[in-house]
């Protein structure tokens, strides 16, 4: 075998990659595990009565402020990138990133008005300099096997997925079923033990995300030899102008209306302000864009308009994909029959313990592995990783043990109730958490992702457009299938018992639309974009992402409004034919943008 610069990290694996791979899995699982624990509690938290701990906002001011949170965590990924890149390390980033959003969840878990927007501000800086960084670290390990880098992003992106799943079981089950403060505080627990255990084993990654010095500087800028084409002091400007002006609005959109207007920035421009401010912002920057492509010969030219209408197409994708923790969690809190009684509570009741169980089994053998690779050398880490999954295991054979007792299947004494911190029931019955729904994504993504794998590499692929337009007309599918449920609601109800067989269906079809979107996006950006360009057409596309996450937060705004005027189902009709039209507009397209991929497939 021929030698290189990754040999080191083979010396050690398991299960056929670098140990150090699984290293980065676990820190991954404890981020995403805090990431959307507490995103699937935001919404109901905020929208919740006071006597049940809640703030009791509108729906419209609580979708107002998710929106932008989103919007925010995914602008941060620039800064994060640009300082890991250029002053701290990928290692540092990742360890300022994760300490960040510990403190972010602790300050969530006091529930004061100040404690959860600090939480909220230092959970969108820490995810924008931990975000862009791990998966850099990855590429590293693998830039000298390319034949094993699909395999590890595939491990990297169960963790990522696990990570959530248990993120939102867990966290969510907690924060409904408990007390806010203990979903939130959860959520930063893992955090910290993922922070801790990656910051103790960081002599695995040899020399990969240390702090840039002058000669790993000059050693990167002797390999990058391609033409440079730089901003000037216009651009820069106008790209000043349209950055703060877009954060400016992002902040003030949700502050605005969660203060009735007393704090409004754009006040000075009347009471379009806020709609002046960001047109005005994405006028610039377009402008901007445009210019930049003239400069380029024709080829490249028309590589980066293919890519930026696949980031336009994106930003739809995501407004409507982000229902999710938004208007179809409300959905599922308030017009959904989440109650089962009889053969349905034992069905849920088996089906809950084994999505539980089983994945959990998986991972902990998984643990065994790593533990018997890296004990010697990460004596500590390896402690502090097991104990995470004790408390784990704890906390679920803790919620499955309330769940079968609540739903009367299991007799505890007294005395075992108080020493489980277990309430007491008279009535049996089984409730499912409205977060639990949330969690099929991630199930249906380990179900499925090998399935549509298997479809990208076999002749049958289909072309970039074609993958848009199915991902869209599925996403539409699942939106039309909650809007049937919906139909029975009348305009202006608060609530409902619709079947959960519907909210079941969005989730499925969802998850195939992200599996068609969402991995071929970023693929394209490589492989249309020159390398002296890829970072700024990162910045364009996860610009698009935000974009799209804030347009999730302005749709789920309006779902009272159109919801008390029309009734529930016309607001997911209106997101079903969005999703179409977008679907049917992406297939039209695909002679024009083929040509402009010049064979890129």
């Amino acid at each position: 075998m021929n030698q290189n610069t990754t040999d080191q990290f083979f010396k050690s694996t398991v299960l056929g990659h670098p140990s150090g791979l699984f290293v980065l899995f676990f820190t991954e699982m404890w981020e995403r595990f805090s990431f959307y624990g507490m995103r699937s509690l935001l919404i109901l938290f905020l929208t919740a009565s006071f006597t049940d701990g809640g703030w009791e906002w509108t729906r419209e001011n609580a979708s107002a402020l998710f929106g932008s949170y989103v919007g925010l965590v995914y602008l941060s990924t620039m800064l994060g990138g640009y300082f890991a890149d250029k002053v701290i390390g990928f290692r540092w980033a990742v360890v300022v990133g994760a300490t960040l959003m510990t403190l972010g969840h602790a300050s969530m878990a006091v529930e004061t008005e100040f404690s959860i927007y600090l939480g909220l501000v230092l959970l969108v800086f820490g995810n924008g300099f931990f975000k862009p960084n791990m998966t850099s670290i990855v590429s590293e390990m693998y830039k000298d096997r390319p034949e094993k880098k699909d395999g590890a992003y595939t491990l990297f992106y169960m963790g990522v997925n696990a990570g959530a799943f248990f993120g939102i079981l867990l966290c969510g089950y907690l924060g409904e079923k408990v007390g806010w403060t203990y979903g939130f505080g959860l959520a930063g627990i893992f955090m910290f033990f993922g922070m801790l255990q990656f910051w103790l084993s960081q002599d695995i990654f040899g020399d990969i995300g240390l702090k840039p010095n002058k000669e790993s500087k000059a050693k990167a800028e002797a390999l990058d030899t391609d033409k440079r084409n730089p901003f000037t002091n216009i651009q820069l400007v106008a790209i000043a102008f349209s950055s703060i002006l877009a954060l400016l609005w992002l902040i003030n959109d949700p502050a605005s209306k969660i203060s009735g207007g007393k704090i409004n920035v754009f006040a000075f421009l009347g009471q379009d302000g806020n709609a002046i401010a960001i047109v005005s912002a994405l006028v610039v920057f377009i402008i901007l864009l445009i210019y930049r492509f003239t400069q380029y010969s024709k080829i490249t030219k028309e590589k980066l308009i293919a890519v930026t209408f696949f980031a336009f197409l994106t930003i739809f994708f995501w407004a409507i994909f982000e229902q999710s923790p938004n208007s179809l969690t409300i959905f599922a809190s308030d017009y959904t029959d989440r109650v089962l009684t009889g053969n349905w509570s034992v069905v849920f009741l088996v089906i809950n313990s084994l999505i539980t169980i089983l994945p959990l089994v998986i991972i902990t053998w998984v643990l065994i592995l790593l533990f018997k690779q890296t004990f010697k050398l990460y004596a500590i880490a390896n402690i502090i990783l097991s104990f995470s999954f004790i408390i784990i295991w704890a906390i679920a054979i803790w919620m499955l043990t309330k769940d079968y007792y609540t739903a009367g299947y299991l007799n505890l004494s007294d005395s075992t109730l108080q020493a489980l911190k277990i309430d007491k029931v008279t009535i049996s019955l089984t409730e499912v958490p409205a977060t639990w729904f949330s969690t099929l994504n991630s199930l249906f993504i380990i179900s499925l992702a090998p399935l549509f794998s298997k479809w990208w590499e076999s002749k049958y692929n289909p072309s970039a457009n074609l993958k848009y337009g199915i991902g869209m007309g599925l996403l539409g599918l699942g939106m039309a299938c909650v809007a049937f449920g919906a139909s029975g609601i009348e305009a202006g109800a608060k609530t409902a018992s619709v079947s959960m067989i519907w909210l079941i269906l969005v989730y499925l079809f969802h998850t195939m639309a992200e599996l068609c979107i969402s991995p071929v996006g970023l693929s394209y950006v490589s492989k249309l974009v020159p390398a002296r360009m890829i970072a700024f057409m990162f910045g364009v596309w996860y610009l698009a992402v935000a974009i799209g996450m804030k347009g999730a937060g302005m749709f789920g705004e309006n779902i009272d409004k159109i919801a008390n005027e029309h009734g529930l189902s016309y607001f997911f009709w209106m997101l079903t034919i969005i999703s179409v039209v977008v679907a049917l507009f992406s297939i039209a397209m695909t002679p024009v943008i083929k040509k402009l991929m010049h064979g890129v497939r």
